[in-house]
């Protein structure tokens, strides 16, 4: 209890500061982050923080506790989001030939939208673990699963109609060969949750005759073609955990992290992979508070200009933004405890590292504000979009949140733990 009210004090607190603030926060430019992320990529290069702190423990725990069983997870609701969206798919097919009911189809539809939360939220915290499987060709496999912020609803009318011809430009149609922009769990998104049936393209290549076909057939047409982008992603997923575990369960990258430091090894030493691991939470940095919050608030310029923009949010068709930041957090708090949930034991994560190099101020530190952070995202009354019309000072309560702990994490976290800043955060004092 004296924890709960510690923690709603804190968060009210910063709540109060943040608001006072509000006017000059939204007159600055990109400067001014109490941060010496200004020491660049390289920072730290080659160092070692020099202590018998069991850094291929905190590697296996990390690989073995927190990434292998989200992105086991997320394989297993990729599945779950295909049959789903396949059943989905019967309902309006059966509908469209005088089979069904729009019962059947309501309830269906309602069914493959959850699949798609399920799998999303797990996706959001895959995403603060972009290692060299997900990075492979300027992150090819990442972008078929999850193509934001790159996003084309009018690749997707088209493809919609390329897919029920069964050919785009007079070969067969292979969805595998596609770009991201016209599939991914951004393509189902829209597909789902977009109940406007009008195509959106503006310029001069449109889908033939799209607009003047029946409502349930461009019903269909949608529904097929999300059936056929998830099996995509479910054969995505697939590749994922292959390349991650290895066709034998333990040659794949994950093997080489937790080999770091011996013959033969990718990596020179085992600090070297705790590097990888590092970079991968900046994710949290350049992403979630830049891109999912900074943009949208009128931090950067936007859709909107230089202003409050909810056309900018993350998932503008779903209303998901906010929880796909909670989630995002969530990782992190994984990486800092070494496990899924803190009260697994024998586990090691960047928080153990931080109190054996005798930081425990840091650790403390990061930990609270990703604490104050996910509870601040849990009390959304409203979507993210809508929230930035209504209230954007509470907006700006979450963006000060995250920006916290990335404050901290682009100072004393790669100091005391000798570690690098990714090349996406270096020099950045936004």
């Amino acid at each position: 209890m004296k924890n709960s009210q510690a923690l709603s004090l804190a968060l009210s607190f910063n709540k109060k500061l943040i608001s006072v603030a509000l006017a000059s926060i939204f007159i600055i430019t990109a400067c001014g982050e109490d941060t010496t992320s200004s020491s660049g990529d390289g920072f730290n290069n080659s160092q070692d923080t020099n202590t018998d702190f069991d850094q291929g423990k905190l590697i296996a725990s990390i690989v073995d506790n927190v990434i292998t069983p989200t992105y086991q997870q997320f394989s297993t609701l990729a599945t779950a989001q295909q049959v789903a969206i396949s059943n989905y798919c019967q309902q309006e097919v059966a509908l469209a030939d005088n089979n069904g009911s729009d019962t059947l189809v309501s309830d269906a539809k309602a069914l493959a939208k959850e699949s798609w939360r399920n799998a999303m939220d797990s996706w959001q915290q895959a995403e603060m673990m972009q290692l060299s499987p997900l990075l492979i060709g300027d992150g090819a496999l990442r972008n078929n699963i999850y193509s934001w912020p790159i996003q084309n609803t009018c690749g997707v009318d088209l493809d919609v109609t390329y897919f029920k011809a069964g050919s785009v430009n007079g070969q067969p149609y292979n969805i595998a060969t596609r770009s991201a922009s016209r599939k991914s769990m951004v393509a189902i998104e829209y597909l789902l949750f977009n109940d406007n049936l009008a195509h959106s393209c503006t310029g001069s290549t449109v889908p033939s005759q799209w607009n003047n076909q029946t409502e349930q057939y461009r019903k269909v047409a949608r529904c097929e073609y999300a059936s056929e982008v998830a099996s995509d992603i479910e054969n995505n997923s697939t590749e994922l955990l292959t390349a991650w575990l290895g066709n034998d369960g333990k040659s794949g990258y994950a093997a080489k992290l937790k080999g770091a430091g011996t013959v033969g090894s990718d990596f020179a030493t085992q600090h070297e992979a705790v590097n990888k691991l590092s970079d991968a939470i900046f994710y949290l940095d350049k992403y979630t508070k830049d891109g999912k919050l900074a943009k949208p608030l009128g931090l950067f310029a936007n859709e909107c200009g230089a202003q409050a923009c909810p056309d900018s949010v993350e998932s503008t068709y779903a209303n998901h933004s906010i929880t796909n930041i909670t989630n995002n957090l969530r990782a992190l708090k994984m990486f800092m405890q070494g496990s899924l949930t803190a009260d697994e034991a024998d586990t090691l994560g960047f928080s153990h590292y931080l109190m054996d190099v005798g930081d425990e101020v840091t650790a403390d530190t990061i930990t609270t504000h990703v604490e104050l952070a996910i509870e601040d995202t849990k009390n959304y009354q409203l979507s993210l979009a809508a929230t930035l019309v209504t209230d954007p000072d509470k907006v700006l309560v979450t963006h000060g949140e995250v920006k916290n702990i990335t404050d901290k994490l682009k100072s004393d976290f790669i100091t005391s733990l000798a570690l690098e800043l990714p090349k996406t955060s270096a020099g950045d004092n936004d």
